[in-house]
């Protein structure tokens, strides 16, 4: 076993504490800390996420991975810095103005951050322009909107038109989620994406990002 999969396997077992520990000291020897991401968590998460899709795993052992994740994060993103280059890409995330729902927007969230993108989460209830401000001011490759009610629905289709307007909608992908929708809906309203939970919106970031 390799020292990097020392750490991928804390992540898939969620020993936050351990996983912290490693990647500190990883980083006081002198690691890259890109590789200690790439090459320890990434794999971590990206094989949670295959075991979430293939049922083999339940919601809370997706959690504390993630958390194992957030912690060695903390310790490795000031040292990243901001740089777009770093990440895999930059996604804006948020909840559609008019719902408070956000426990599946947050799951996805995680997953989306364990995969090594850089995620901005504007919250719930979040209207249009504030999704055109943010993807503008962080540059962003994808905008992700969920809602959890049906009378929230056309807000997606509202802040697509706002992308539009903005004259910025070519510059980026846009992804949806949340119960009531589906794929058929994301064909209808213009989106570029329907994921139904965070294993599938890490594939289909990868995808939109790549295309």
């Amino acid at each position: 076993m390799t020292a990097f999969e020392e750490l991928t396997d804390m992540i898939i077992d969620g020993q936050h504490t351990a996983a912290s520990e490693w990647t500190q000291t990883a980083i006081d020897e002198g690691f890259n800390p890109i590789e200690v991401m790439d090459k320890g968590m990434i794999p971590g998460m990206d094989e949670i996420g295959r075991r979430w899709k293939d049922g083999e795993i339940h919601m809370p052992e997706v959690l504390i991975a993630a958390r194992a994740m957030k912690v060695c994060m903390a310790i490795l993103q000031p040292l990243i810095g901001e740089s777009n280059a770093i990440a895999r890409g930059t996604i804006v995330i948020g909840t559609v103005k008019g719902d408070l729902h956000d426990i599946g927007k947050n799951i996805v969230a995680m997953m989306l951050e364990g995969a090594g993108y850089r995620v901005h989460d504007l919250g719930n209830d979040v209207p249009a322009e504030a999704f055109v401000n943010a993807a503008e001011e962080y540059d962003a490759d994808i905008v992700g909107m969920s809602a959890l009610l049906t009378t929230t629905v056309p807000m997606m289709e509202s802040t697509i038109q706002a992308l539009k307007d903005a004259e910025i909608r070519s510059q980026v992908k846009v992804m949806i989620g949340g119960a009531p929708v589906s794929d058929e809906l994301a064909k209808q309203i213009g989106a570029d994406g329907y994921a139904p939970d965070g294993a599938v919106a890490v594939d289909l970031t990868s995808n939109l990002i790549s295309s």
